[in-house]
């Protein structure tokens, strides 16, 4: 790469290069995001500028998260927060901290992810901003979650659920309400896992949310069988069944039915039953999935012969 000829060409350029960095990333291009980032990251480093090195640094340890390089992102982060740590910017070493703390939990290295959430809640706390604030807790309860310190996590996402309200992010309560149900279906707790799908479907359904709607459908269709509801799965089962049949989601579409079969044999429905099971076969024969076809023929024949001989 050619270096412009003084510092001011080099500022502009560094300048351009890592707002068309941002705006790559903001439209989903990361391979071009991180070309553009790392030419401002090397502009700034030969002109020695700490400041737009430190801000390349961040957004590139964004792209890296964002595309499941967790150790790039972990790298870029520590970089940034070497570059950082007699500044008093606030704002890049808080999202330094984040990027390290989720890019460990992704890795399974808990201890290490905790410590950096810790400290990016603690800076969140101090700049008072709310919204760091909820992804901070709410991804210490993930932590915690996966450690299988349930109550734990369930208490940091009580907490980030509170902040998120006050801030009326939809999108983020909506994600928020989803784990304290998933930390509640973990703890066997089916009806407070419900009461919190519940909130979470209702909000899904509001934001036009498919793909999201059709997952808590799924989880309150199972927590409803769980407690032997099996009339309220069957309702959860068929709107998800409706969702990924608009969504194209042939796996979706094969799951609910083999849901829809169980619950419908659990309300000694055998007709019904066998009809979902005769579906789900016809599907994963498409599909070309010799594991639920086998599945779904199991099923289906078990569902015949209790049809054939009821009460035996």
């Amino acid at each position: 790469m050619l270096l412009p000829q003084d510092s001011d060409d080099y500022s502009s350029d560094a300048s351009r290069l890592l707002r068309q960095g941002v705006q790559q990333q903001q439209a989903g291009d990361l391979t071009a995001a991180m070309k553009s980032l790392q030419e401002s990251l090397a502009l700034s480093q030969a002109f020695s500028d700490l400041e737009k090195q430190a801000q390349a640094l961040s957004y590139l340890a964004l792209v890296a998260y964002a595309s499941g390089d967790y150790k790039s992102a972990i790298s870029y982060s520590g970089q940034c927060l070497s570059l950082t740590k007699d500044s008093s910017d606030l704002r890049l070493r808080v999202q330094a901290f984040s990027h390290l703390g989720n890019s460990y939990r992704h890795l399974n290295e808990y201890q290490k992810a905790i410590e950096f959430l810790q400290e990016c809640l603690k800076i969140a706390q101090q700049l008072q901003d709310k919204r760091t604030q909820v992804a901070a807790l709410n991804n210490l309860g993930l932590v915690y979650k996966a450690l299988g310190e349930i109550p734990k996590a369930i208490e940091y996402q009580q907490q980030s659920l509170e902040f998120v309200r006050e801030i009326q992010d939809r999108w983020g309560e909506e994600q928020v309400l989803k784990n304290i149900g998933n930390a509640w279906y973990a703890l066997s707790d089916y009806p407070k896992a419900i009461a919190y799908y519940e909130q979470c479907v209702t909000i899904s359904r509001s934001l036009n949310n498919k793909p999201n709607t059709s997952q808590v459908l799924k989880n309150l269709g199972n927590a409803c069988y769980a407690i032997g509801d099996y009339a309220s799965s069957i309702i959860y089962y068929e709107e998800r069944l409706h969702i990924a049949r608009e969504l194209n989601d042939k796996r979706g579409e094969e799951q609910s039915l083999g849901s829809l079969g169980v619950a419908c044999e659990a309300l000694g429905d055998y007709t019904k039953a066998i009809t979902f099971y005769k579906e789900r076969l016809n599907l994963a024969r498409s599909l070309k999935d010799p594991r639920s076809e086998q599945q779904a023929l199991t099923s289906l024949r078990k569902a015949m012969q209790y049809e054939q001989s009821p009460g035996e």
